[in-house]
């Protein structure tokens, strides 16, 4: 067994995992609760998209432009319950590994639209974590729901109609 996957590394994880959750959810819970409207992030993010040293690339921008603010509706929804299902996520331990990709997911694109703030560091909270694999969910839900979940799966149940193994 690798060092990071051991039970006493499993517990510094764990610990990093719900420090990271608890980041989310509270970014998550302020955002529901007062009222999150991306249109002005947005704006900001494509005016830092000029002059010589741009903090937000030109590609990045004009995915801004062209999806993400004719679309700022569905991001308005997205970002809070998100965060706030990410942080869940990784405080109980549960779909721990969807929680950190979403996570890391949603730090970067901060990052691109030029917003450093903490997404460095819950950056790189995550990758540990990912890095960590198994060892990460080691005290959490998912020691209990993958291995059932993997059984489930190999018994042939799930099986979509007409597809063959």
């Amino acid at each position: 067994m690798r060092w990071y996957k051991t039970p006493l590394a499993a517990g510094v994880w764990t610990v990093l995992r719900i420090w990271l959750g608890l980041q989310w959810i509270e970014a998550g819970l302020h955002k529901i609760t007062g009222g999150f409207d991306a249109t002005g992030f947005l704006k900001g993010a494509l005016a830092n998209a000029t002059g010589d040293h741009p903090a937000v690339q030109g590609w990045y921008a004009e995915f801004l432009q062209q999806f993400a603010m004719p679309n700022v509706h569905i991001f308005n929804v997205l970002i809070p319950w998100g965060e706030l299902l990410v942080g869940i996520g990784l405080v109980v331990g549960l779909a721990t590994i969807p929680a950190l990709v979403a996570g890391a997911f949603m730090n970067l694109n901060f990052l691109l639209a030029g917003t450093t703030s903490t997404n460095p560091i819950l950056y790189t909270a995550a990758m540990i974590l990912l890095f960590a694999g198994a060892g990460a969910y080691y005290f959490g839900l998912d020691r209990i729901a993958v291995p059932y979940f993997k059984g489930y799966f190999k018994k042939g149940h799930g099986k979509t109609a007409g597809i063959t193994r």
